[in-house]
């Protein structure tokens, strides 16, 4: 019964944050934004999933299985969305018009700069 409601509970936690993150996707006004929700908001929703599929079946295949995906999403979330920023915005790909700052302009080439 207590395994029931803590399965829920990380179920329902890991459903919410994977939706706060296709929002993200969604709402959020450039590739750089967009890319830091999807990659914190998914990536815990997803860890969250899979520690409630290890609580519910609580075998070793399964906890096994969970833990590994878990660190895999840890190790290759962050490198995958710097590969993806870096090359949106090697390619010009337009900023947010709320960006004030730009951290990487004249340190990086830019392919097909857009003009303001």
């Amino acid at each position: 019964m207590v395994n029931d409601w803590i399965v829920a509970l990380l179920l329902l936690s890991g459903g919410f944050f994977v939706f706060v993150a296709g929002l993200g996707i969604l709402r959020l006004p450039d590739v750089l934004i967009r890319m830091h929700a999807s990659t914190k908001a998914g990536t815990l929703g997803a860890g969250l999933i899979f520690a409630a599929l290890a609580v519910h079946f609580a075998d070793t295949v399964s906890i096994s299985f969970s833990i590994l995906t878990i660190l895999f999403l840890l190790i290759t979330a962050p490198v995958a969305a710097h590969a993806i920023g870096r090359a949106a915005y090697r390619m010009g790909v337009p900023l947010s018009d709320r960006t004030q700052i730009d951290e990487w302009e004249g340190r990086y080439r830019r392919t097909d700069k857009p003009k303001k």
